[in-house]
């Protein structure tokens, strides 16, 4: 008898790719499959005219997936591995984290071809705390607006003038075949990416072995490894998802580098923090640098968030 398995996603274009993404993955390392998809409209993709701070975080983006999951009409979700929550719910884990796409952030323009050439006043779209924080602690003259709604959505919100610029994920743009909308490319000294950007994850029920033995094949041990040490990091800090916070890993020779920060939103605090060690020890860098980060202040600027 054909096993078959059911992916519940969310109905984007971009999260429609990821999931038959996995899907294909699956059919290439489990032949005797049958995969297939379960579209769900979310909380988080409904409501547009507010920002995801306001409205409970991105994990509002997992909720019905989750649901999905628990009911049995789907056996695992999709997700973009910066929309998942540092802490897992009950009942839930991430079988399976796939090799990364670039992390990085891209500036995305009509008429202008680098952040840098933004002028005075520019209006700079994003709905992310973490990017807009960065950007203004550089440029505290600009004016960030709020731009949501799916990547053609936004796309289609710079192309009619609602904004000189917005920041979107690399990783998005490219695997939606919209390469050529990137003018620049933010480097992490300029942008520092999000805790898992970049990042597929695959989650099921917890205990279901059958399942998550199949996922295993499609894990990636480096990209893994760095996601666990960024959302420990984001975990010890006791953040969200919408947090203004960054993080990113690398591994060169069995060494692992993280570096974050925490910055207020309004651009004027930044705590940067940076630490290495093995990379089988993860985990406990990413807790380690959340407890550096908050003696140097994080703590206060995540604080004055909840005022």
């Amino acid at each position: 008898m054909t096993d078959t398995i059911r992916i519940a996603t969310r109905k984007s274009p971009l999260a429609l790719w990821q999931a038959e993404h996995v899907a294909a993955a699956l059919q290439r390392h489990h032949p005797h499959l049958t995969v297939t998809l379960y579209p769900l409209s979310t909380e988080g993709d409904r409501i547009l005219d507010k920002s995801l701070a306001k409205i409970g975080g991105k994990g509002l983006f997992i909720k019905e997936l989750e649901i999905a999951i628990q009911d049995g009409r789907a056996d695992i979700a999709v997700h973009s591995m910066k929309d998942v929550p540092a802490q897992m719910p009950d009942g839930f884990m991430l079988a399976a984290i796939m090799d990364r796409e670039d992390p990085r952030d891209a500036f995305v323009s009509t008429n202008f071809s680098r952040f840098d050439e933004l002028p005075h006043g520019a209006r700079l779209g994003t709905s992310s705390l973490r990017r807009q924080s960065q950007l203004l602690a550089q440029r505290p003259d600009l004016e960030v607006v709020a731009l949501r709604g799916n990547v053609g959505t936004r796309l289609s919100r710079i192309d009619e003038g609602f904004c000189d610029a917005a920041i979107l994920a690399a990783a998005g743009l490219k695997r939606l075949g919209l390469t050529e909308r990137i003018r620049e490319y933010l480097s992490v000294e300029q942008c520092l990416p999000a805790v898992g950007q970049g990042a597929v994850g695959i989650e099921c029920r917890e205990g279901d072995e059958k399942i998550a033995g199949l996922l295993r094949a499609l894990g990636d041990t480096t990209t893994t490894l760095c996601v666990e040490s960024e959302r420990a990091f984001a975990a010890g800090l006791g953040a969200s998802c919408q947090s203004p916070v960054a993080a990113h890993a690398m591994i060169a020779a069995e060494t692992l580098t993280l570096r974050a920060r925490v910055v207020s939103p309004d651009g004027s605090k930044l705590v940067a923090a940076e630490l290495e060690g093995r990379s089988d020890a993860a985990e406990a860098i990413g807790t380690a640098l959340a407890q550096q980060a908050l003696a140097q202040g994080a703590d206060q600027i995540l604080a004055a968030l909840q005022d």
